[in-house]
């Protein structure tokens, strides 16, 4: 499949590195930055608005959230609340937003833009306060909760964190193998053991209490609390024909769809039960995807997804996050191919009494 051109959605003054999206307020929520290293380069979480405008989905920065020193390298969403993954630490977010009073809906209209904004350098200087809120007529505030350390290691790094089903616990995975469960949002921790010979590179709690780790030490365990249940091994449940060595690795899903980002940059979208490829681009970003995110099919998604069956988004090291459109698949609607099936037989029925009169 030839290249195609991707919609750059936005384009951030740091490398990104997270991504999640809001569907009840239609946010998406990009994160990253230079981190502590004296280059220039901020470390902020972005939050964009995604509208739908003259029938294409745009992003325009709404606001912008100083981390100071450390670059968000992971992120989980619950509600209005963001766990954060900044060096061995994580820090728990929340965001409100409030339209304020007065505007109406001329004034709104007059001051959009068509198509994505902010694309072209870098978001406007933020404030000292280390935050910026870029819309008028909107009040935006983002409220520091708590921070605990999460990873021990010599060189310590938080790589994952997600919530659980119901959004009361927090778990953790990082450099040092360990899996810590926290209370949210006291992030008192509740459980902590280790998982992994080497790094935790992805997990997920599930709505019975058990948790799936995966890890660079090529096994995917499955655990209730401390308790090993299960387990694979890629040497001995991966293939056997090659040599090459392999990876367990995540990926976003949207419950229909899986969609992959690549180490080159390239971005695909894949029917989830039959693993089917229905878009591809290659290297779309020309480097590492660090995170990938669908628009959900819920709260405002399907008003913004429009005509299209499905949207995901890719972030990147360029500082770039981009959008993939899946076109919808279904030429006509079922009711109306039946209606045509029994407009096409009773026409076959007429034609054939009136060429052989005795016909029925």
């Amino acid at each position: 499949m030839g290249r195609r051109r991707t919609p750059e959605l936005y384009r951030a003054p740091f490398p990104l590195y997270a991504l999640r999206v809001d569907p009840s307020a239609g946010l998406l929520i990009a994160a990253g930055g230079g981190g502590a290293a004296k280059t220039g380069i901020k470390n902020g979480v972005h939050f964009l608005q995604l509208e739908q405008i003259n029938g294409r989905l745009s992003a325009s920065l709404l606001h912008s959230h100083d981390t100071e020193t450390r670059a968000t390298m992971n992120l989980a969403l619950a509600g209005n609340i963001l766990a954060a993954g900044q060096d061995a630490h994580c820090q728990l977010l929340r965001f409100q937003i409030h339209q304020q009073k007065g505007k109406n809906k001329a004034e709104k209209a007059g001051s959009k833009e068509q198509g994505p904004r902010q694309r072209k350098g870098a978001a406007p200087a933020e404030k000292k306060s280390g935050a910026e809120t870029h819309q008028e007529g909107v009040e935006f505030s983002v409220e520091n909760l708590h921070e605990v350390q999460t990873d021990f290691s010599r060189d310590p790094l938080q790589k994952v964190v997600c919530f659980n089903h119901d959004n009361t616990l927090l778990a953790t995975g990082g450099t040092d193998g360990c899996v810590r469960v926290w209370k949210v949002p006291t992030l008192e921790k509740v459980l902590e053991f280790k998982a992994h010979e080497g790094e935790i590179e992805d997990l997920a709690l599930g709505p019975d209490g058990k948790l799936v780790t995966v890890g660079w030490d090529l096994k995917a365990s499955v655990w209730q609390k401390d308790q090993l249940v299960t387990q694979l091994h890629w040497q001995e449940n991966g293939p056997t024909f090659s040599n090459t060595p392999y990876r367990y690795q995540a990926c976003s899903e949207s419950g229909t769809f899986l969609g992959l980002g690549t180490v080159t940059g390239s971005v695909a979208i894949y029917i989830a039960f039959s693993l089917q490829r229905l878009y591809y681009v290659k290297e779309a970003h020309g480097i590492v995807v660090t995170d990938v995110a669908f628009l959900p099919e819920k709260g405002r998604g399907p008003e913004l997804l429009g005509s299209h069956e499905t949207a995901l988004f890719s972030v990147a090291v360029d500082s770039r996050c981009q959008l993939h459109l899946l076109p919808s698949r279904r030429s006509a609607p079922v009711w109306l191919l039946l209606l045509l099936c029994v407009g096409l037989i009773v026409m076959t029925i007429l034609l054939l009494q009136s060429a052989f009169p005795g016909f029925l």
